[in-house]
């Protein structure tokens, strides 16, 4: 979803020479492949199949096999787009060779360093040369880092401008009118974090929750591949199926469709806290930080905290009809790819 506005932006211009590769982190078929398709993308021209493993193995094996590609290629330039273990990979395997690297989402924070992604956000900006920030609070984040001014710039969200493009399919899809809700609202839920979903009495308290939430709406969980097999591994999973319905990870279009029918989404999710601001509808995060506060102060977002029960509250309140009304935050237009290529082929020339 990061990828593909630079992609659209670059095939507009015949003098660049965009070249994708995919490191394999993300590996399952509907996390990934079905991604490229809805999204226009060609299929990489580099695939480097690393998956599972620990971090530092992770992180590891796409270094070795990116450091190939570089070698061979030479580029300009290299694009990192986010904060997973194949951001910082495949950033420090550039700066390494010489190659200047340009952050899209540079500057977000959680302030939580227990968080494998904050880890990859701090030091992939700290070596990068340029750094693309998608709000207000990561241009203050990077100056109180030290980062020169010079080489930050509040460009916009490059997320939403897949969302705007892809609007039409998106009002199109039927995906909710399958669920047979009729005129029932119903609850999208998300929940991926290891901090979530790898604890068995989390898990517990969880399924507990889904059955207290469901007196508000029908909920609708498409699960992830990991949460899944902790339920299993837990023996909860054919308790959790009666409580909520299931779906399989669904493409992008027909979860930016899901998120767009909800009246209620709740999440542990980065990304969606952006999608949900943008489509004004309500959002509950399952979590302690974010490193979006902009979805917070103007946006659609509540911080409810891990403690189920706060967000229990938060649902109550919003089905009683106090959701906060929020706004879409500056330069969240569907612009951001152009200005991001703007400014980088200025300054490479």
């Amino acid at each position: 979803m990061k990828i593909a506005p630079i992609f659209w932006e670059c095939e507009s211009r015949p003098d660049i020479d965009l070249k994708i590769c995919h490191t394999g982190q993300h590996f399952d078929k509907q996390m990934s492949d079905v991604f490229f398709e809805e999204l226009g993308l060609p299929a990489p021209h580099f695939h480097l199949g690393i998956s599972g493993g620990s971090h530092a193995e992770q992180t590891g094996k796409i270094m070795i096999e990116f450091e190939k590609i570089l070698l061979v290629e030479q580029p300009d330039v290299v694009i990192v787009v986010g904060d997973v273990n194949s951001t910082l990979a495949c950033s420090l395997t550039a700066v390494k060779l010489g190659i200047k690297v340009a952050h899209v989402e540079s500057g977000l924070r959680s302030f939580d360093r227990t968080m494998p992604e904050e880890i990859n956000r701090i030091v992939t900006d700290g070596i990068s040369d340029l750094l693309f920030v998608s709000e207000e609070s990561g241009m203050k984040n990077l100056a109180s880092e030290g980062v020169s001014p010079d080489k930050c710039f509040l460009v916009g969200n490059i997320m939403i401008d897949s969302l705007v493009h892809l609007l039409p399919g998106i009002q199109r899809s039927t995906v909710a009118s399958k669920l047979a809700t009729g005129s029932q609202k119903y609850i999208l839920t998300t929940f991926h974090r290891p901090s979530n979903v790898d604890d068995a009495g989390y898990l517990s308290d969880l399924l507990l929750f889904f059955k207290e939430l469901s007196a508000f709406g029908k909920i609708v969980f498409p699960i992830h591949p990991r949460t899944k097999a902790n339920f299993e591994k837990s023996g909860l999973l054919a308790e959790l199926s009666s409580t909520v319905c299931l779906l399989p990870p669904v493409g992008y279009i027909d979860f930016v469709a899901l998120q767009k029918d909800a009246f209620l989404i709740v999440t542990d999710s980065g990304g969606i806290q952006e999608e949900s601001t943008w489509l004004g509808v309500p959002c509950i995060t399952v979590r302690n930080n974010t490193e979006r506060p902009v979805t917070v102060t103007h946006g659609t977002n509540i911080l409810a905290g891990t403690d189920l029960r706060n967000v229990i509250d938060e649902a109550s309140r919003i089905a009683n009809g106090e959701a906060k009304k929020g706004v879409k935050p500056e330069l969240w237009d569907g612009k951001t790819a152009g200005r991001i290529i703007d400014i980088m082929t200025d300054i490479l020339r």
